[in-house]
């Protein structure tokens, strides 16, 4: 009974401490706290673009802290996991991620990752600054419950090969390997080239064994996995600029408040430019560096009006697919 009785007592006594020091303590402002995720590391251009997000956030909200916690290299998976379980409201709020992931939701969404979309990159920034997407944002905010609050990217995509690629009697023929996505074999088919889809990494030795002759990719791409040394030739065919938006769960969103949302709206459009700079800025010096060292060698492509024209029925017929045919023209319209 003695021992039953010390047990009680000092239940009891914890539990007075406890309520005492709860009793006692001035109760702590509420903190909101946002879960970031990224594949790389703070020197990747995704990460600084949401760096910088975080950045811009913080200076313009003033009712409270702001707690970001990001995690870095695959820690939380890949973009398509970022995705997902931003569309469910659960464990990442916000991130930058390829657009081929929400297409599982939306229908219009690959049109952003559509060859020659852009006419170049002056074009490219012109049709992300007049907000020209936004009827795809629409469509992935309603079917994804996902926000895209701006846009980064900014890798051109060029043509690598084992022989010099100017114009599109060169093109004719060329054995290529394409990514998976149909659109992009149905494009450089009616370039007059060869397509074929090939598991990225088997490129490499596809090029070196004569299976292909050529494939596409950014510069960052082209160093990482030294394409350079079996396609030293890089035709600029600049078919493809990349758009990577930064993203956010839309029930983290509407639980924020009112003035937290304003900021967001606000720091994302800026956070997307931050990231095309430092992404465009750093896919010209990649190329330019493998250049000086000999690796690469460039060849201007002397006909890309004629490259367009080619590309043009087959871009139509994919975005009316898509129900994004309006889109695109709207794209297309702008000088």
């Amino acid at each position: 009974m003695t021992f039953g009785f010390m047990k009680g007592a000092a239940a009891a006594l914890l539990l007075g401490a406890s309520a005492v020091a709860l009793g006692s303590a001035a109760p702590a402002a509420a903190q909101t706290k946002l879960i970031g995720a990224s594949q790389f590391d703070e020197n990747h251009a995704f990460t600084k673009t949401m760096r910088k997000f975080e950045e811009l956030v913080s200076a313009c909200y003033t009712e409270e802290p702001i707690e970001f916690e990001m995690h870095l290299n695959s820690e939380l998976g890949l973009e398509k996991d970022y995705v997902a379980y931003m569309n469910q409201g659960l464990s990442v709020d916000y991130a930058v991620a390829s657009p081929a992931h929400m297409s599982t939701f939306s229908k219009m969404a690959p049109l952003m990752d559509m060859p020659f979309l852009f006419r170049d990159e002056d074009h490219w920034n012109k049709v992300l600054e007049a907000d020209a997407l936004k009827p795809i944002a629409d469509d992935i905010l309603e079917k994804a419950d996902i926000r895209l609050l701006g846009y980064a990217g900014g890798g051109t995509r060029n043509v690598f090969a084992t022989r010099p690629v100017t114009n599109m009697e060169e093109m004719k023929g060329l054995s290529i390997r394409m990514q998976g996505a149909p659109i992009w074999t149905s494009v450089f088919n009616a370039l007059g080239a060869a397509p074929t889809v090939i598991a990225y990494n088997e490129v490499y030795n596809a090029i070196q064994t004569g299976v292909i002759e050529a494939a596409e990719n950014e510069a960052a791409g082209v160093e990482q996995m030294k394409f350079y040394e079996v396609g030293p030739e890089l035709s600029l065919t600049k078919h493809a600029i990349t758009i990577r938006p930064l993203m956010m769960s839309n029930k983290t969103y509407q639980r924020l408040p009112e003035g937290l949302q304003k900021c967001i709206d606000e720091a994302g459009p800026q956070a997307g430019q931050y990231g095309r700079e430092i992404e465009s800025g750093e896919d010209g010096k990649k190329l330019d560096a493998m250049v000086e060292k000999g690796w690469l060698k460039t060849h201007e492509f002397t006909e890309r009006d004629a490259m367009l024209a080619a590309a043009n029925p087959v871009l139509e017929a994919y975005a009316e697919e898509l129900g994004a045919a309006d889109v695109l023209k709207n794209i297309q319209a702008i000088k």
